[in-house]
């Protein structure tokens, strides 16, 4: 076990995270609480910034650990791993709740709600759809935080930055975007929610949903927020 602990870094590739991760679990409490441990010092102790391998320690912790150990898991992270500060204009809490427990099909509808909200479609407009032009009004921070609260609950795979790296490295074709990450089939727009996959093993950047029906200036938007221009 104390080899797994010293090859366990976030500069590993997420499938053997997991592999270790894993390892660890199915080892008993010791390890498990040693991992909770490991957890607490990294998120706690030296409040550094969270990261994917902390959500995958927070998963098979939350889903697998022994009952001892969930019930200490809930009391140091109670909340969550992710401080959800009252900066941000909305609560978010709810979302990290549903991602925690990996119910992504009512995620889903409660980000495309909380975007209405950030752009005022609910106070001022009476439509529950994005215009382009309403992406420029989203707060930097919501953003990021929306996309944090995703990709650490999903093993990097959902988040609106994770479908951007893949459309840019398809060369912004939009066709193929829709192909690689699962929202068209054969030519054919998926339909919703049946033809949706609502779990983890979803392609990468499946989750959360965006409406290309409309076409692609609000997508296209989103990518190339002022959130992101760190991530060139």
């Amino acid at each position: 076990m104390t080899e797994h602990f010293t090859s366990l870094d976030i500069s590993c590739d997420i499938p053997q995270q997991i592999k270790m991760i894993k390892q660890i679990i199915q080892s008993g409490k010791i390890g498990q609480e040693a991992l909770l441990n490991f957890l607490v010092n990294r998120c706690i102790i030296q409040k550094k910034n969270v990261e994917v391998l902390d959500g995958l320690i927070f998963e098979f912790l939350y889903f697998d650990s022994v009952d001892d150990i969930k019930k200490r898991l809930n009391s140091y992270f109670s909340f969550g791993l992710i401080d959800l500060t009252s900066s941000l204009r909305l609560n978010y809490q709810p979302l990290q709740d549903l991602l925690i427990n990996q119910k992504f099909q009512q995620a889903d509808k409660l980000t495309q709600s909380y975007l209405c909200s950030l752009a005022n479609l609910d106070r001022e407009y009476n439509r529950n759809w994005l215009y382009f032009t309403d992406i420029f009004s989203f707060p930097k921070e919501d953003l990021y935080i929306l996309d944090k609260l995703w990709r650490v609950y999903s093993r990097n795979k959902f988040g609106f930055s994770i479908q951007r790296k893949i459309w840019l490295s398809i060369d912004c074709n939009w066709d193929k975007l829709w192909v690689q990450i699962g929202w068209n089939k054969n030519g054919i727009p998926s339909r919703y929610p049946h033809e949706f996959i609502w779990n983890i093993d979803a392609p990468d950047g499946h989750l959360p949903l965006f409406n290309q029906l409309r076409g692609v200036q609000v997508i296209s938007a989103l990518f190339n927020h002022s959130v992101w221009s760190g991530d060139e």
